[in-house]
């Protein structure tokens, strides 16, 4: 009589659930933390640009759609003055919160005090005017409130070179 050999015992069912179970279970967690990791850092959007304004003589912020923008000039340190039916007019530039805006020089964001989330340059709030009707229209530039519209701007154009003196053909007749 031959002896058969004790034959192993099959893994149990558990095991390899459990396993299996685990195995999930981490792999949910690493897809879980490396969208945690996208969603904590900012965003970013670009809303502004660069133009040449000809009306200004300047180089000045504009929507990624070509209108002005504005700054009010008494608005400084964090104290908005266009507030209420003053944004019917002027137009708030805003972002989602968390996103940082991008554009041809460093923007920065300031929270509205209704809890908006506003683009700025140089620290002051940026808007657009509602007088303006196309591209590169500057109406509201000058405009006096409780503080003076200005477009943000950029840059000076650069300066017009001076018309050189032409020489004068030598005259036929004597003096």
């Amino acid at each position: 009589m031959r002896r058969s050999k004790p034959s192993r015992p099959a893994r149990p069912p558990v095991r390899v659930a459990l396993f299996a179970a685990v195995l999930i279970a981490l792999l949910v967690a690493a897809i879980a933390g490396a969208n945690t990791m996208t969603s904590t850092s900012a965003m970013t959007k670009t809303v502004a640009k660069q133009a040449k304004n000809a009306t200004l003589g300047r180089t000045i912020l504009t929507t990624t759609k070509g209108r002005t923008l504005y700054s009010l000039s008494a608005e400084t340190n964090g104290r908005f003055i266009c507030t209420g039916t003053c944004t019917s007019t002027w137009h708030p530039l805003v972002v989602p919160a968390g996103t940082k805006p991008m554009g041809p020089v460093k923007l920065g964001t300031i929270k509205r005090p209704e809890g908006k989330t506003q683009v700025t340059f140089k620290g002051r709030p940026l808007y657009s005017f509602n007088g303006d009707s196309k591209a590169g229209d500057v109406n509201g530039e000058g405009i006096k409130d409780v503080g003076t519209w200005h477009a943000a701007v950029t840059a000076k154009a650069a300066p017009q070179p001076e018309p050189q003196p032409q020489p004068q053909p030598e005259s036929p007749y004597p003096y």
